[in-house]
């Protein structure tokens, strides 16, 4: 069976900025999961083209959405997470707690971006993560995109103020085959 891959807001929302969400209905076809709580940080009033995007994928079908219901094992670890963490663990974000939570529940594969703040988790319950700049090396490895789209995508990311580990996508891309090859 294929896992799923659940999003935080950081990891759905690079995609969004840029108008590249069809990139990733095309790598993970029926796959992708969105923790109501990424919704909702992703419905600000202030990004109505961002919400105007997810609702209309979440009516086509291409998104699944997915609540924490009280009371079961995934809410207790969002709390775990967001209110009362492990001693010297620092609390995180809601969005990256509903999907870190789903994702070790339902046997899924934590999307994000912010690799420091879900590494704790990562390696306690034994995750499998990707985080933006992988699933662009991703579509350029399914021949979604090339290294020239990679780095127009890059490029635009960067100007929307998304973190990315390198200056360009090509740079990652070399960096990332150096150090598979250590």
């Amino acid at each position: 069976m294929t896992k799923k891959l659940f999003f935080d807001t950081d990891c759905l929302s690079s995609f969004l900025w840029v108008n590249q969400e069809e990139l990733l209905l095309r790598l993970y076809p029926g796959r992708i999961v969105v923790p109501n709580e990424v919704a909702g940080e992703l419905s600000n009033p202030s990004m109505h083209h961002i919400k105007r995007k997810l609702s209309h994928l979440f009516f086509l079908g291409q998104l699944e959405k997915k609540q924490l219901i009280t009371g079961t094992e995934e809410s207790g670890l969002f709390i775990k997470m967001v209110i009362n963490p492990a001693k010297n663990v620092i609390p995180i974000g809601k969005g990256e707690a509903a999907a870190l939570a789903l994702a070790k529940v339902y046997d899924g594969i934590i999307a994000s971006n912010n690799i420091k703040d879900i590494q704790y988790y990562v390696e306690q319950w034994g995750l499998e993560y990707i985080a933006m700049a992988e699933i662009l090396v991703d579509a350029k490895k399914m021949g979604l995109i090339d290294e020239y789209d990679g780095n127009k995508i890059w490029e635009d990311m960067l100007a929307k103020k998304r973190s990315l580990p390198a200056d360009t996508f090509s740079e990652y891309v070399r960096n990332s085959e150096k150090n598979r090859n250590i």
